[in-house]
């Protein structure tokens, strides 16, 4: 979309500051699936540069309240292998999804930015081991870290085109596209 206030020439973060309402909310709910943090991000436009965006949505993130972040992770998707992953690793994974799933209630949500593919299956699988010996509440509060995480990395994907300021927080993305599926967990 342009409006005259967006030149044809304009980042994604200026095409975002411009955007309509519904469709700044709709471009950071493909982040995190919060109605609540969409709305909060989107009343607060403009943006002077990526990383005040980034410190308002970690800040949103932190105020997730129990039904907020329900909502958010009933959106996410189990992060998947590579194709070339053996037969067995996808078993050994779709068991260690169902456990979680049945334990706490939702998907198992994780930030596997800078993993390579080579340890992306390991780190998914002792994370979720690790993480099945926590309490619900305990759980919820990594799970929301980790929805933090993968929003952070989503928005800088797709935000943090030509002319963006990069963040000065550790990365948290390997990018390989400006609009990653949800829930592949490479963000």
């Amino acid at each position: 979309m342009q409006t005259r206030a967006t030149p044809a020439t304009a980042t994604p973060l200026e095409h975002f500051n411009t955007a309509r309402p519904e469709e700044a909310a709709q471009a950071l709910l493909a982040c995190l699936g919060s109605r609540a943090w969409a709305h909060r991000l989107t009343a607060h436009r403009p943006y002077p540069d990526l990383p005040a965006l980034l410190a308002a949505a970690d800040e949103a993130a932190y105020d997730l309240t129990p039904e907020d972040l329900a909502e958010a992770l009933a959106t996410e998707t189990p992060p998947s292998l590579p194709e070339d992953t053996y037969a067995a690793a996808h078993t050994a994974l779709n068991a260690a999804h169902a456990a979680y799933e049945s334990r706490f209630g939702h998907v198992f949500a994780i930030c596997m930015d800078a993993l390579s593919t080579d340890e992306a299956l390991n780190h998914v699988l002792a994370a979720i081991r690790s993480r099945l010996n926590n309490d619900p509440d305990d759980e919820r509060l990594v799970a929301a870290e980790e929805l933090r995480r993968l929003a952070r990395g989503r928005l800088t994907s797709s935000l943090g085109g030509r002319g963006a300021v990069a963040s000065t927080a550790p990365p948290l993305t390997a990018a390989t596209s400006a609009a990653p599926p949800r829930g592949t967990g490479k963000h």
